[in-house]
């Protein structure tokens, strides 16, 4: 897995070094169960994290540059619900509290899209969020996603429920039109 670099951030594989910033953003309850998981309890959860979940392919510890730290994850998912064809992808991402509202994931997310289309030659990247996730939605408008449908009845396995979520969708098409506009 390549590392990916933006003006802020490097997109690099978590390492389990990462265990302590990892439980320092992920244990805040503002943080995981908006995006549909629990807070970590400690340390050695997020190491057990790290190791069996953001290890997986494309997914990328989202390093700030002025420190040098992991200051949350994003990652490309496959075979999930929604991204079930060999060319599709799922966005998933979180990040620390004292990072938000400074455009950190928006800039995390336009590289990996880039990455995705570009290099990963996919068709399509599906992105959703829970109703009320007003941060993530933002994200996805921001870097030009589409929304496709809303669902009622979307079972959140490790929070124990069901909550509404919203899908949303960004094609090549739309990804490369949006680019020329740039230009």
């Amino acid at each position: 897995m390549q590392y990916l670099e933006t003006e802020r951030l490097i997109l690099r594989p978590w390492d389990e070094s990462d265990a302590e910033e990892c439980f320092r953003y992920a244990k805040d309850p503002r943080v995981g169960p908006a995006a549909g998981w629990p807070p970590h309890k400690d340390i050695e959860e997020s190491k057990k994290i790290i190791k069996t979940i953001l290890s997986a392919p494309e997914t990328y510890a989202i390093v700030f540059k002025e420190t040098g730290k992991a200051v949350g994850s994003i990652g490309l998912m496959a075979g999930t619900e929604l991204a079930k064809q060999a060319n599709e992808r799922e966005l998933g991402y979180w990040i620390g509290v004292p990072f938000w509202g400074k455009g950190l994931v928006p800039e995390a997310a336009k590289a990996l899209l880039r990455h995705a289309f570009l290099d990963m030659g996919l068709e399509k990247v599906y992105c959703g969020y829970y109703d009320g996730n007003d941060r993530s939605r933002r994200v996805q408008e921001k870097c030009g996603f589409r929304y496709l449908w809303t669902c009622d009845e979307v079972d959140v396995p490790q929070m124990g429920e069901k909550r509404k979520g919203h899908v949303c969708c960004l094609t090549r098409a739309q990804w490369e039109d949006m680019r020329k506009e740039k230009n």
